[in-house]
């Protein structure tokens, strides 16, 4: 283990405070400036408690969300061969293995099922919010009955849809779209409106045959850096993946990092912190990033060099405006001698990385030292209705993390759920799915890795165990995040469901 290692978490947690400017300032990188107490606190808005989504005991939206889509289940398979390929968000760690919060994200049904080929509105009609549970609505009780019925509503909605139903979804459609607003109190409301303007746009794309909708990239960076802000989510990522690069340059004069959707750039000014500051001396940093567009890659780079400059740091910087699955290694300027780390924060706002298989062999061609991946226990693959409970489980969670200390009308709430989990949504259920891409999306990357003879796992370490436990920290343990570590990953998630996995990996043939 590498001596010096905390120092990561130390050097960083003064650089999380919020911010709302578009690109980041550098004044707001001093070293040190504040505590991590203080970060805490600025970092938590105290709202009154009427205005809140107010989740005491367990995350009750997504909980009657699974207890509701178990009419969607024909059966359990009898026989999982497939072990790893958990694409639900409620994974179990291993007993063997030391875990930070007290239990394991437990099992759940969503985690494999076989949908009904045929499933009609009757099926729905036990489903009584006063009894989801057994006539124990202990749970549920703060859940108003409209939100209950909204959702109700959505699975019937998504039925018909899958069964290409599309003027029963229509009817539905418009009825949701009516009652339901992204404004409202209710985390049921928010999510069904939503889920229902995401669904809209599937059928209007199935009835003309388009789907591409425009990105403003400038927007959905500010909400990322939103999202960064309010939650410890994105903070994880960077953290643990940035602890893993440093671990893996211990010594190395050369290093080049490809991020595979670089975005604004927010993680780096931290690790380069850190290497710029190790006792053997700074290494020459080269960094190509990956994105959709050249102008905002070219911005990112002249901040980055800025800041590199600024820490007497010798770097350089690649954009390439095209998506690392559509390159070939000629477009990536390796030197010989370099340690080669590849980052991948994955997400579902757009297709970042182009064909999955492409990139795979993209990866194991480049041979990197160290590969950290962050990924969504989300799957993109399988059917529509797939695609939809598997979502729709995992939205619940985060609008009630969110919902659970913002208030309602917190601009930056709804900044993040339009801009980010709305794009999401739409990406997934109107414009994802093999048979509208044309390509077959892998569910979890992890397990593809694995069964690769290119790849070998590296254990996330115990300093970026620390530091995962850190950034949580600074939220109280009344916001409901859990960290767990098996398999030789970190999982952060909230209440009971896991919401975002690390991992790192090496090349046998590593540079």
């Amino acid at each position: 283990m590498m001596k010096g290692g905390f120092e990561v978490v130390h050097a960083t947690l003064d650089m999380i405070q919020p911010h709302r400017e578009p690109i980041w300032d550098f004044a707001s990188f001093g070293f040190p400036t504040t505590s991590v107490a203080a970060a805490a606190v600025s970092s938590i808005p105290r709202q009154s408690l009427e205005n809140r989504c107010i989740n005491l005991e367990r995350n009750e939206l997504s909980d009657w969300v699974e207890q509701v889509t178990k009419k969607l289940i024909d059966d359990l398979p009898a026989q999982n061969t497939d072990t790893d390929d958990h694409h639900s968000s409620t994974l179990q760690a291993p007993a063997d293995i030391p875990m930070v919060c007290e239990d394991s994200f437990p099992p759940s049904l969503l985690a494999d099922f076989r949908p009904r080929k045929t499933v009609t509105s009757s099926d729905f009609d036990e489903l009584q919010w006063s009894n989801v549970n057994g006539g124990n609505d202990r749970g549920l009780s703060r859940l108003d009955e409209q939100g209950l019925s909204l959702i109700t509503l959505l699975l019937e909605c998504a039925v018909a849809i899958s069964i290409d139903n599309l003027g029963e979804a229509h009817r539905m459609l418009l009825e949701l779209t009516q009652m339901a607003s992204p404004y409202a109190l209710s985390c049921a409301e928010r999510v069904v409106a939503y889920f229902a303007k995401a669904m809209s746009s599937r059928v209007i794309n199935s009835w003309l045959g388009i789907c591409s909708p425009l990105i403003n990239y400038k927007t959905v960076h500010c909400a990322f850096q939103a999202f960064n802000n309010v939650s410890p989510f994105i903070k994880f990522a960077h953290f643990t993946s940035n602890q893993a690069i440093l671990e893996a340059f211990h010594r190395r004069d050369r290093v080049h990092i490809i991020d595979l959707d670089i975005m604004q750039g927010l993680q780096w000014p931290a690790l380069f912190h850190i290497l710029a500051t190790r006792m053997e001396g700074p290494p020459h940093v080269t960094m190509t990033g990956m994105g959709s567009s050249m102008e905002l890659l070219t911005e990112t780079g002249k901040q980055l060099s800025n800041f590199a400059k600024r820490l007497g740091m010798s770097f350089e910087f690649h954009p390439i405006a095209k998506k690392f699955g559509e390159i070939d290694i000629t477009m990536v300027r390796l030197r010989r001698g370099e340690t080669l780390a590849i980052h991948w924060l994955q997400h579902s706002l757009y297709d970042a990385t182009g064909p999955d298989w492409k990139t795979m062999r993209l990866m194991e061609q480049l041979g990197p030292r160290i590969i950290t991946l962050v990924e969504q226990d989300l799957s993109h693959g399988g059917s529509f209705l797939d695609r939809f409970v598997g979502s729709l489980h995992y939205y619940s969670t985060l609008f009630d993390s969110l919902g659970a200390y913002l208030a309602a009308d917190d601009p930056n709430r709804h900044r993040i759920e339009h801009c980010l989990l709305f794009r999401e949504i739409n990406n997934i259920l109107a414009i994802g799915g093999p048979a509208r891409s044309g390509e077959d999306k892998m569910k979890q990357w992890r397990s593809e890795l694995a069964a690769r003879n290119s790849f070998v796992q590296v254990p996330m370490s115990s300093n970026s165990m620390a530091q995962a436990q850190l950034i949580l920290n600074m939220f109280p343990p009344a916001h409901g995040y859990r960290l767990v570590q098996g398999d030789g990953t970190l999982r952060l998630g909230w209440k009971d469901s896991s919401l975002f996995t690390a991992s790192a990996w090496t090349s046998h043939v590593s540079r």
